[in-house]
């Protein structure tokens, strides 16, 4: 390894899981978050190039702007793998971030250094499923089986609200192809185009899967036991989630 991706490593090594666990998982703050996370990276920095600059400036050997992008990215890549690794999550997001630290520079710019990153991630998630699931038994089938089945006892993460935990385990039993494309739509808003990169298929089949996945989503939210006030808390959350997916279909 060499003395960047070394550096890195030790900088991610830092990084505090208890910052992370005490986060809130809703959505409708997402937006918030990452405007204000994006906004610390600048004021700390005094950086202000997008993704697309630093990722280049990377290639082209400046490590601390390598570094200035883990940071401003980390807490989504983290929250994209506590959904379905709860135990291995840590080292699947270092294993992440040295893929693209490793493959900085074949980015094409053909979509975002976000899709990207998540497109190394899904295939990070997909590599560790199939690694531990290989004692015997054929290739996991990600379009058909849910991460409660691929990765039994996965929990629903350190979330406090009950709506919340509701809605994510409703999400750990759909599809697992499914529940990476719903949650890369609406809680880190990748578009069409992005999504299509990410998974490598047209954009007419993500939207397509988008609403078999909110269909089944549905299901599942009806089928887990919950009391009548976190049931209208999620149909609340559904709703405006159903509306996001609603302006791709018109």
């Amino acid at each position: 390894m060499d003395g960047c991706l070394a550096a890195l490593v030790s900088m991610m090594n830092e990084l505090d899981e208890k910052h992370w666990e005490e986060r809130e998982i809703s959505p409708f703050s997402l937006r918030r978050r990452q405007a204000e996370g994006a906004r610390a990276d600048v004021l700390a920095s005094g950086d202000v190039r997008p993704d697309d600059e630093l990722l280049a400036a990377w290639a082209g050997g400046d490590a601390s702007a390598g570094k200035l992008l883990i940071e401003r990215h980390y807490d989504s890549v983290a929250r994209f793998f506590r959904t379905k690794a709860r135990t291995a999550w840590e080292d699947l997001v270092q294993r992440t971030f040295l893929v693209l630290a490793e493959q900085r520079g074949k980015f094409e710019g053909q979509a975002s250094v976000r899709a990207f990153l998540f497109g190394i991630a899904r295939n990070v998630l997909f590599e560790h499923i199939r690694q531990s699931s290989r004692a015997g038994r054929a290739d996991p089938d990600f379009r058909e089986s849910a991460i409660v089945d691929l990765s039994p006892g996965i929990g629903s993460m350190a979330v406090q609200r009950a709506d919340q935990r509701l809605l994510v385990t409703a999400l750990q039993h759909i599809p697992l192809e499914l529940q990476v494309l719903l949650e890369l739509y609406y809680w880190e808003e990748l578009d069409v185009a992005e999504l299509a990169q990410v998974l490598q298929i047209p954009a007419g089949t993500v939207k397509s899967r988008l609403s078999r996945g909110r269909a089944l989503l549905r299901e599942q939210m009806e089928r887990l036991p919950a009391t009548a006030q976190e049931r209208e808390s999620v149909r609340v959350l559904f709703g405006a989630w159903i509306e996001r997916i609603n302006e791709v279909e018109r």
